[in-house]
């Protein structure tokens, strides 16, 4: 009950929040990174997979959808399809090769693939190079709703997300999403119950790779533009952060740690001035160039106080709460 409690009330608040003075772009950014990291913590929070090459997904996806809108000109809709199937297709490539590994060997593979990938889009010319694919219109969708104004498009955005979160929910209350829990306990031992850990893993990876494409490809729509940043290593390793911080294995982890993240990019310089206005200590105003060490501190300081992330402390000493109460009762 709790857990549902939590989910309605942020519904609630994203449902206002524009209405409330927020900058829909900036929530619609978070809201796309927040399932980039709920569809990288579907692989390594419930199914034990590390993969440092899933910023592959979320380039090729949006790379696709903003080439089909601006040079095929198809709708706002049939782009994001688009370029979902190419990163579930990408992703069922790059899960055939990597599954037949484990541990940093799987890391690895994934990692040398997502790097070829990054050269293709280097050295493409529909990907536009170092200048990135500039200037994608937004449309109509399905030739009604004018994507061009930002609450209409936050308003779609958001069903949208809901629609997807709602996907990882059910994915991992399934069974299925029980198989994937076994198999990252014990492989072994689900391997002796009948399972085929290979085919489990591989369609994991599949969904999680299609639901980091579609975060991707709703990236490119939202800003309108899609660089070869998305494509880099270290846009992997910022989901890993993300997962990390927010709390691993958790569905509510993921979010809270693509908050935290996106805002500390977006808003590290405007904090530093409010501290250094605040406590007239003028290195404050200098935090804006410094958001890889800000962050690494922030995952420093995680991984000493917070090994089980910001959502995941807040359910285990809930947990240990209520386990002291049910004990004093019984005692009682």
């Amino acid at each position: 009950m709790l857990r549902k409690s939590l989910y309605a009330l942020l519904l609630v608040a994203l449902i206002v929040a524009p209405l409330a003075g927020a900058y829909p772009l900036f929530v619609m950014k978070v809201l796309c990174f927040a399932l980039f990291a709920s569809a990288f913590n579907l692989l390594i929070g419930y199914t034990g997979l590390l993969s440092f090459g899933h910023a592959a997904f979320l380039a090729s996806a949006g790379y696709m959808t903003g080439y089909a809108i601006k040079s095929w000109g198809v709708t706002p809709e049939l782009g994001v399809l688009a370029g979902t199937v190419t990163a579930l297709a990408l992703g069922a490539i790059t899960g055939f090769f990597a599954i037949r590994r484990q541990g940093i060997y799987f890391a690895m593979i994934t990692l040398a693939l997502a790097q070829l990938v990054y050269f293709i889009f280097l050295q493409a010319p529909f990907t536009g190079g170092e200048d990135g694919l500039q200037g994608v219109p937004r449309g109509h969708l399905f030739g009604v709703l004018d994507l061009g104004r930002d609450l209409t498009l936050y308003y779609v955005v958001l069903v949208v997300m809901v629609l997807a979160f709602g996907l990882i929910v059910r994915i991992v209350h399934s069974p299925f999403g029980e198989v994937l829990t076994a198999i990252r306990e014990n492989e072994s031992r689900a391997v002796s119950l009948g399972y085929q850990a290979d085919t489990f893993k591989w369609l994991a990876f599949v969904l999680s790779a299609g639901l980091a494409g579609f975060a991707g490809a709703l990236k490119t729509l939202v800003l309108g533009f899609e660089t070869l940043g998305d494509a880099y290593w270290t846009t992997s390793g910022l989901v890993i952060l993300m997962t990390l911080v927010g709390g691993m294995g958790t569905l509510f982890g993921p979010i809270v740690g693509a908050l935290v993240i996106v805002t500390l990019e977006d808003r590290l310089g405007d904090i530093g001035a409010a501290l250094a206005s605040v406590t007239h200590i003028e290195a404050f105003e200098g935090l804006g160039d410094s958001v890889t060490t800000v962050t690494g501190v922030i995952f420093i300081v995680c991984v000493l106080a917070f090994r089980r992330g910001i959502v995941g402390e807040i359910v285990a000493r809930a947990g240990a709460l209520g386990g002291a109460r049910t004990r004093s009762k019984a005692a009682e």
